[in-house]
């Protein structure tokens, strides 16, 4: 174990670094016991407690990374010790000292990309907007509707990029009248922020702030979780507030509103995941339900570990940039689990479920056997269906 200052001077850091709530615990083990890492390995949130408490943290070590900050086990404590926040301290102190083990040096790569193009992947900023190409999205003005953010994987990815371009055109099917920023947006920052680099975190989001309010932007349409999470909850830190609304809940309020009608069919058998940052997080589960269920055709799968209980994919805390092996991936327990269910397809409504999932899905035995969709993609062929019945 490698000690960079005598017990007592680590516990300091710890403290200064956020980690003040670690001493509350009383070493309970109910965060070990709703852990989804003991699914695929021995692992103990509750020991990285209790070293903390005592400045005896390895900072070194791969344990203090593993959280995904799903979220299970701040909602099983019974004293607070808010081990999202409080485990977020330990990889500041690590970061601060350059120590990363070899699964979690890709962040460094990362880190420079989004220093230097606003993005973790590495692309280039002025291809931000270039999944729209074709589709008539405009620039936003200060009198749209509403600012559509898709984020950087929507953006870049080229899977993903296919559940950005169904989102503009439900949009354009209900009328909306919005608009994106394209090169001038960077990433949330959401994601960084749990790896322990708060600096960038705060750099990225004064700059998207500065762009928002400079736009007279007011609501914001996100595609995924993490952005929503983070302009909600964490923004106001800097002392604004704009509307958020994640995809799943304007697609529930444009139904509900008769703005879009699914009279088109989506025959299949579909299950639900719910993402950590949009259920647990944030407590939006009816919405996306709702959505999936008006579909016409479309025959419901409630998975087993569902809402407050669903199995993390494994992508959150910045996990989606780290090496995890085979073998220890949540996201190949969730497709088995759907597959097992009879499901022909699992749904959800967040880009690194998605990414997971797409990953494991090859994994299968019959990797045909499932196909993994955003909901923005199921609504999406539904409203073609209907025009083409029309």
């Amino acid at each position: 174990m490698e000690s960079v200052a005598d017990y007592k001077e680590i516990v300091d850091e710890i403290k200064a670094s956020g980690g003040e709530a670690f001493k509350r615990c009383y070493q309970c083990g109910l965060c070990d016991a709703v852990c989804p890492w003991n699914r695929v390995i021995d692992f103990s949130m509750r020991r990285i407690v209790r070293q903390a408490t005592f400045g005896m943290t390895d900072i070194e070590s791969e344990d203090i990374w593993r959280c995904t900050t799903c979220g299970s086990c701040p909602q099983q404590c019974p004293r607070d010790v808010r081990q999202i926040e409080s485990g977020v301290s330990l990889r500041r102190l690590a970061t601060e000292y350059g120590m990363f083990p070899s699964a979690v040096k890709p962040l460094r790569a990362v880190s420079a990309s989004l220093s230097g193009a606003g993005n973790p992947l590495g692309e280039d900023r002025a291809r931000r907007a270039d999944w729209a190409e074709g589709l008539g999205v405009q620039t936003f003005t200060e009198e749209m509707e509403l600012l559509y953010f898709p984020g950087c994987y929507l953006s870049y990815d080229p899977r993903l990029k296919k559940v950005a371009r169904a989102t503009a055109g439900i949009l354009q099917q209900a009328g909306i009248d919005y608009g994106i920023l394209g090169i001038q947006e960077n990433c949330c920052g959401e994601s960084i922020r749990k790896t322990g680099n708060e600096d960038l975190f705060r750099r990225l989001a004064k700059e998207n702030i500065k762009t928002f309010v400079d736009h007279g932007v007011k609501r914001i349409l996100v595609s995924s979780p993490h952005c929503y999470h983070t302009f909600k909850n964490e923004y106001p830190e800097f002392m604004v507030h704009f509307e958020v609304v994640h995809i799943a809940q304007l697609l529930d309020e444009l139904i509900e509103e008769g703005r879009l009608t699914l009279s088109g069919k989506f025959a299949r058998r579909v299950a639900y995941h719910d993402p950590c940052y949009l259920g647990r997080h944030n407590g939006v589960y009816d919405e996306p339900r709702r959505v999936l269920q008006g579909v016409t055709g479309l025959e419901w799968i409630e998975l087993s570990e569902s809402r407050k209980t669903s199995l993390c994919c494994g992508g959150g805390g910045g996990r989606i940039w780290m090496d995890t092996v085979k073998g220890e991936r949540f996201s190949d327990l969730r497709v088995v689990q759907a597959v097992e269910a009879g499901a022909q397809v699992l749904a959800t409504a967040c880009p690194y479920c998605i990414a997971n999932f797409e990953d494991s899905r090859l994994s299968l035995e019959d990797e045909s056997a499932l196909e993994i969709k955003d909901i923005t993609e199921i609504v999406h062929e539904a409203l073609l269906e209907t025009e083409a019945t029309e």
